[in-house]
């Protein structure tokens, strides 16, 4: 009996160990595809491919979240300064948060949401969304963004979408690093630091 209960255990460890293994693999070897072109708040396109100079920290975001969205861009603001601090936000670091509601979330909207939070339009911090005219299209390409790091998003019929809870570091290539959480659990001096330790 004794021995049929360490097997049992020994087949559930390595079950777990695997699991771990596999997600820890596949978020090492994520990337957003460097031919996916988005709209910035600007009105220009930014294709991801052609900006791969700088590590940046993605958000998603939609402009009527009534908490965590707001709370998540508040607390990067926060951290933006720590990195402004240092001399290193816009040289060596970027902030990119793209909307998951791009037919509400025009550039428009998203220079007014900007302006809510006090952010300097510098080119530094980048808001994202898709050309209306063409809303499916661009509704698939933010998509395929978010699948790179199974962010997962979806509206219920309401217009409050219900959405993954991360923001992810990705490198120069555009590769995943690290994700932290958003929200009231988002760390700004974890992030600084992990930020700081890859420069």
């Amino acid at each position: 009996m004794k021995k049929i209960y360490i097997i049992s255990s020994l087949i559930v460890l390595i079950g777990i160990t695997a699991g771990i293994s596999f997600f820890l693999i596949r978020d090492a070897n994520a990337k957003i595809p460097d031919d996916i072109t988005l709209v910035t708040m600007g009105e220009k396109n930014y294709t991801f491919g052609e900006h791969t100079k700088k590590i940046k920290l993605v958000e998603f975001i939609y402009t009527h979240c009534p908490d965590i969205c707001p709370t998540t861009t508040q607390k990067m603001n926060l951290l933006r300064k720590d990195l402004v601090q240092e001399g290193v936000f816009g040289d060596k670091v970027q902030f990119v948060t793209v909307t998951i509601d791009p037919y509400r979330d025009t550039p428009e909207v998203l220079r007014t949401y900007m302006d809510t939070f006090g952010l300097e339009n510098d080119g530094n911090w980048l808001f994202l969304t898709g050309d209306k005219t063409n809303i499916l299209e661009e509704q698939q390409k933010i998509k395929q963004v978010a699948d790179t790091f199974k962010f997962q998003y979806r509206d219920p019929g309401n217009g409050f979408y219900v959405h993954s809870t991360f923001t992810y570091l990705i490198d120069e290539n555009n590769k995943f690093i690290k994700k932290f959480p958003m929200g009231e659990e988002f760390d700004k001096e974890k992030v600084f630091k992990s930020i700081m330790d890859e420069l």
